[in-house]
């Protein structure tokens, strides 16, 4: 299917200018144009787009992610390059995902902590709750809170 700059910005939440960015970086390595000029994408073009995407949602940088395509286009000799990348970005998302879950963790806690505070008047009264009276999942972060109050 044949799309134009403005179906691709639609389809994928990119901006136009981003999409001539990655153009003039040499992103899309077969891109038709018309004689006229106006760019003329491809499914092969969105392919790379949703690859682009995933790296940079994993962290990796417009260079590196420029250098990854420039794995691609050398073809087999590249595998195990490409490869690696995608094992070390899969880790480092891993990583974030045990950060991002214990900092959710500890954003429930503060809400129910708040919650309780509300309900008896002060905080003071939910840092002297007995521990049967809290959460088990929020014991760990009562207990922390305990001996920094």
């Amino acid at each position: 299917m044949k799309y134009s700059i403005g179906d691709v910005a639609k389809l994928t939440g990119i901006s136009v200018s981003t999409l001539r960015f990655y153009d003039k970086e040499g992103f899309f390595k077969d891109l038709k144009r018309t004689e006229g000029g106006i760019r003329v994408f491809s499914d092969k073009e969105l392919e790379v787009l949703n690859v682009i995407d995933c790296l940079k949602h994993s962290g990796l940088s417009i260079k590196d992610i420029k250098e990854f395509l420039i794995w691609c286009a050398q073809g087999d000799s590249s595998i195990e390059k490409r490869r690696a990348l995608f094992y070390a970005r899969k880790e480092e998302v891993m990583s974030q995902i045990v950060l991002l879950q214990e900092t959710l963790d500890f954003l429930k806690y503060k809400c129910w902590f708040y919650d309780m505070a509300k309900k008896l008047g002060s905080t003071d009264a939910v840092l002297n709750l007995d521990e049967k009276d809290i959460p088990s999942e929020f014991l760990k972060f009562a207990h922390r809170s305990k001996k920094a109050a």
